[in-house]
C-alpha cells in the first residue's frame, strides 16, 4: 500500500507528489489523461505547438523558481508592454525602467496623460512593498481600487482594462483588487515568455522530477470515487482497481472538485483562443497587442512566432486570438473574430488557416473581493486538496497549493515537524 496517492498530474499535484517522494514516502500519481499538465497541455497541429489556450510563463513567480529549472525550458520571453490598436492607429507602450527611450512615445501617444500616469503608480506602487496580507486588507474590486486612485482616463479604459480581461479572465472590473496589484507587481518584476518546446515543458519537467524521486504516475487512471476506510483512504479508478493508501492528495480541476471531494466546485471564469496560421505576419513586433477602441470580442492577440519561432514550422507563422468564454452564453463566433482581427492588425485575415479553437471553460478559478487567504489543504481525516482554486488564480498558485499540501502530508505523517 503506497502512503500517499495524488490524483492528478497538473502543476499542483506533480509538485506536490515530487516533494512527497523526495521525501521518502511511496508517492502513487493518478492522472485521467493520456499525458501530464492539466490545463498546461500543448499539442503538435500540422507542425505548428499550440498550447491549450494562450499561455504565458513568469520567472518571477517563487514557486516557479523554486521548482523549475528555468534554463533548461529555453525560455523566449516576450517583451516587456503592450501595443494598443487606436482609433489613429497603433501605440506601444513599454516598461518605462527597462525601456527609458520609450518613455516620449508613450506621452505622445494619447494614451497616457500625468494624471493617469500619478494614479497608476498611487495604485500599482505598494505591491511592489507590501505583501500579499497587507494588500488583501480593507479589498475592494479591481474597478472599485482603480476608481480610489483616480485612474479614470485612457490609460485605464483603452489599456489596462483590456489587457487585465485577458489575464483575469473577465471584464467587470469584479476581481480582487489586491489580486491586480499582485500580477502587476510580477508583470513589472519579470518577463514573462514561453518554452521553445511550449508550456508543457512545465510539467513535463516536473513529471522527471517526481519520476526521479521514485514516484509512480499512471495516466489513463481516472478516478471515480474517494473515500475514508480503516486507518485509510480507499481510491476507486474508473474500470481499474480499487487502490488504498495511507492518505490521498486530491489535486484536479476544478470542475471534478465536487464530485472527489463534495466540496463546493470552484467558481471559474473562461476563455476562448483562436490559433491561426499565416505565410506573413500582420506586424514584426511580438508584442500582445490589445483593441483599445474595444470593437469586438478579442481581448488580445499576438503573433507567437515573433516571440518563439519554434511554436511554428519554417516560414510560416503562428497568431493567437483570445476572447472571454462567458458561461452560459454564445461563445464568439469565427466570422466575428476575423472581423476584428482585421481591424486590429489593419489588414485582410480572410487567407489566414484556423488551426484549432480552444474553448477552455475553466480556465481560471474566480478571484472575487475580499481576497481570500490561502485555504488549508486538509479537508477530511488522511485527505488533502490542492489547486490554484486553493491559493491564487495562477502557475504561482497552483505550485504553492502543491507544495502546501505536501508540507502537510509530511507533518501528518510525521516526516517533518
Amino acid at each position: 500500500m503506497p502512503d500517499v496517492i495524488v490524483i492528478g498530474a497538473g502543476l499542483a499535484g506533480l509538485r506536490c507528489g515530487g516533494i512527497l517522494a523526495s521525501q521518502g514516502l511511496e508517492v502513487v500519481v493518478l492522472e485521467a489523461s493520456d499525458a501530464v499538465g492539466g490545463r498546461q497541455r500543448t499539442d503538435i497541429v500540422d507542425g505548428f505547438r499550440l498550447d491549450r489556450g494562450f499561455q504565458v510563463l513568469n520567472p518571477a513567480y517563487p514557486a516557479l523558481r523554486r521548482s523549475i529549472d528555468l534554463d533548461a525550458l529555453a525560455l523566449r520571453g516576450f517583451p516587456v508592454g503592450v501595443r494598443v490598436r487606436t482609433a489613429h492607429g497603433t501605440a506601444e507602450l513599454r516598461h518605462p525602467l527597462r525601456h527609458p527611450l520609450s518613455i516620449i512615445p508613450t506621452l505622445r501617444s494619447g494614451l497616457v496623460n500625468g494624471a493617469d500616469a500619478v494614479a497608476l503608480a498611487r495604485w500599482a506602487a505598494p505591491a511592489l512593498v507590501r505583501p500579499l496580507s497587507r494588500l488583501a486588507q480593507d479589498d475592494v474590486t479591481v474597478r472599485e481600487g482603480w476608481d480610489a486612485a483616480g485612474l479614470r482616463g485612457p490609460l485605464r479604459t483603452a489599456v489596462l482594462e483590456p489587457f487585465l480581461a485577458g489575464v483575469l479572465a473577465e471584464d467587470r472590473g469584479v476581481t480582487s483588487n489586491a489580486f491586480a496589484r499582485l500580477l502587476v507587481r510580477y508583470f513589472a518584476l519579470g518577463r514573462p515568455g514561453l518554452p521553445a518546446q511550449g508550456i508543457a515543458a512545465v510539467p513535463e519537467q516536473l513529471a522527471a522530477q517526481a519520476r526521479r524521486a521514485g514516484a509512480e504516475l499512471r495516466l489513463g487512471s481516472p478516478v471515480a470515487h474517494v473515500r475514508s476506510r480503516g486507518e485509510g483512504v480507499q481510491v476507486e479508478v474508473a474500470g481499474g482497481d480499487s487502490l488504498h493508501a495511507a492518505r490521498v492528495v486530491v489535486a484536479v480541476g476544478p470542475e471534478a472538485v465536487n464530485e472527489l471531494t463534495g466540496l463546493s466546485t470552484p467558481a471559474t471564469n473562461g476563455l476562448q483562443t483562436w490559433w491561426f496560421a499565416a505565410a506573413e505576419a500582420p506586424t514584426s513586433s511580438a508584442l500582445l497587442t490589445v483593441d483599445g477602441r474595444r470593437r469586438g470580442p478579442i481581448v488580445n492577440t499576438v503573433v507567437m512566432t515573433n516571440t518563439v519561432p519554434s511554436y511554428a514550422p519554417a516560414g510560416r507563422h503562428l497568431i493567437a486570438a483570445t476572447c472571454l468564454l462567458p458561461h452560459g452564453g454564445d461563445p464568439s463566433t469565427e466570422s466575428e473574430v476575423r472581423r476584428h482581427l482585421s481591424g486590429i492588425w489593419g489588414t485582410d485575415v480572410s487567407a489566414w488557416e484556423l488551426l484549432r479553437r480552444d474553448d477552455i471553460a475553466d480556465a481560471l478559478p474566480t478571484q472575487p473581493a475580499p481576497l481570500e487567504p490561502a485555504r488549508s489543504p486538509r479537508f477530511a481525516a488522511r485527505m488533502y486538496i490542492a489547486g490554484d482554486h486553493r491559493d491564487t488564480a495562477s502557475i504561482q498558485g497552483a505550485l504553492a497549493s502543491g507544495e502546501r499540501a505536501a508540507r502537510a502530508v509530511l507533518v501528518d505523517a510525521g516526516v517533518r515537524e
